[in-house]
C-alpha cells in the first residue's frame, strides 16, 4: 500500500487531475505577435459592449513549435497575410468597408527568415481554424509544408463559391490533413485529444462553436507544465474570468481590488457583495464578459463556443497551465516574443503578470466602464 501511494505522490498534479499521461517529452514554443487589427464591431466578438468600446484592438499570435526530440518544426497559426486586400472579396471587402483596419506589418515567413528559421524546416502548419487572421498565406511557404485543419473546416473556395473566405492559394500544392476526433481515446477537460507527436508532447484539441474545425493545442513545455494555444475559443480574458476556481489559485491583487471598487461600472456588472458604484470582484462568480448571442454573433455555434471555453476555463484556473488566446491584448506587454522562449512561464510568472491585467484601467484591455 505504502508503495502505492508513494507512486501516487510523484504523478505531477496535472495530469493526475485532467488524466493526462505522463511524459518526459516536450516542445519549445515560441510566440510572434504578427499584426495588430483593430475591429469597429466588439459586440460580435463579446458582450456587452459598453458606450465608447464598440471597438475592439486583436493581436494576431502565431506560434512556432519545435519538438524537442527531433527537432521537427511546425506553426500553429500563421496570422493574416500581409497583403490583406488578396484575401478573397467577402474578406478583403471588410478592411475596404473600413470594418477591419491594420498598420502595414510583415508576413510570417519574412519574420521566420530574417529569425534564421528556413521556410523548408515548417514540416507543418496547423489552422486553428480558417479565418482570415489565422490562416496566413500559405502560398508562401514551400510544397513540402504540410497544412493540418480541424473537422468539418469549409473547404469552399473563391471564385467557384463567390462567398468563401478561402481562395484556391491557400490550399494549392499542399498535403492536407483533416483530423479525426473520432479516433482518439483521450480526453482532458472534457475535449476530445490528439498525441500530435506520440509521445505527450504536444496534444491537438477539439474545441467546437467558435468555426467550423475550431481546435486548440496542448504544448508540454516541462514534464509538469503546458501552454494551452486556445486560438478563438476566447477573445478577450475577461470571457474567461474571474471564476471560482481561478480565483482561489490566483487572487486578485489587493490593488486591483480595491481600484475595481469604482472602476468596473455597476450598471454593467454585478456581483452578490456589490453596491451601486462599488463593484465587489471577489464575489462574482461569473466571467465579466461572455460569448455573444446575437444573431450576428461572431461564434458560429454560441452554445458549442461557451461550452468549448468553459472547458478551457478549467485549464486556466490550474497552475500547471498557462492558457494563451490568439487575440488577448494584455499578452502584448507580458509575452516574451521570438526569439525567446515561453517555455519557461512559470519560473518567469508570465501568467502571475497576465492573469488579472485586464482589470487594469490603465490596461489597453480594460473595457468595464463607459468611455473608459
Amino acid at each position: 500500500m505504502l508503495h502505492w501511494l508513494f507512486l501516487a505522490f510523484l504523478v505531477p498534479r496535472c495530469t493526475a487531475r485532467f488524466g493526462i499521461p505522463s511524459s518526459n517529452a516536450t516542445v519549445d514554443v515560441k510566440a510572434f505577435n504578427v499584426a495588430n487589427v483593430t475591429a469597429t464591431l466588439a459586440g460580435v466578438l463579446l458582450q456587452p459592449v459598453l458606450p465608447g468600446h464598440e471597438a475592439i484592438h486583436l493581436p494576431l499570435h502565431a506560434f512556432l513549435v519545435e519538438h524537442t526530440a527531433s527537432k521537427k518544426r511546425l506553426m500553429f497559426d500563421l496570422g493574416m497575410r500581409s497583403d490583406f486586400l488578396n484575401l478573397a472579396p467577402s474578406v478583403s471587402s471588410l478592411f475596404q468597408s473600413g470594418v477591419y483596419a491594420v498598420d502595414p506589418f510583415k508576413d510570417i515567413t519574412q519574420l521566420l527568415e530574417e529569425g534564421g528559421i528556413p521556410l523548408e524546416s515548417i514540416e507543418t502548419v496547423i489552422w486553428s481554424h480558417s479565418h482570415f487572421d489565422h490562416i496566413g498565406d500559405m502560398s508562401l511557404l514551400p510544397n513540402t509544408t504540410n497544412l493540418v485543419i480541424g473537422p468539418g473546416t469549409n473547404r469552399s473556395l473563391y471564385p467557384e463559391f463567390p462567398d468563401a473566405a478561402l481562395k484556391a492559394s491557400d490550399f494549392a500544392g499542399h498535403d492536407i490533413t483533416e483530423l479525426d476526433f473520432d479516433a482518439t481515446n483521450l480526453t482532458f477537460s472534457g475535449l476530445p485529444a490528439l498525441d500530435y507527436f506520440g509521445d505527450g508532447s504536444f496534444y491537438l484539441l477539439n474545441t467546437p462553436g467558435h468555426l467550423a474545425g475550431h481546435i486548440t493545442a496542448l504544448a508540454r513545455v516541462t514534464p509538469s507544465s503546458f501552454v494551452v494555444l486556445g486560438a478563438d475559443t476566447g477573445h478577450h480574458p475577461g470571457q474567461l474570468r474571474p471564476r471560482p476556481d481561478f480565483q482561489r489559485a490566483y487572487p486578485c491583487p489587493a490593488h486591483l481590488l480595491a481600484e475595481s471598487k469604482t472602476a468596473v461600472s455597476t450598471q454593467y456588472f454585478w456581483s452578490p457583495a456589490s453596491h451601486t458604484n462599488v463593484f465587489d470582484v471577489h464575489s462574482r462568480a461569473q466571467p465579466l464578459l461572455s460569448v455573444p448571442d446575437k444573431p450576428n454573433s461572431g461564434d458560429a455555434d454560441p452554445v458549442a463556443a461557451r461550452v468549448s471555453l468553459d472547458k478551457i476555463a478549467d485549464f486556466d484556473a490550474d497552475a500547471d497551465f498557462f492558457v494563451v488566446l490568439a487575440h488577448d491584448l494584455t499578452l502584448l506587454d507580458v509575452l516574451p516574443y521570438f526569439p525567446a522562449s515561453l517555455n519557461a512561464w512559470r519560473g518567469e510568472g508570465l501568467k502571475d503578470e497576465a492573469a488579472w491585467a485586464f482589470l487594469d484601467a490603465r490596461n489597453p484591455a480594460f473595457r468595464f466602464s463607459p468611455g473608459a
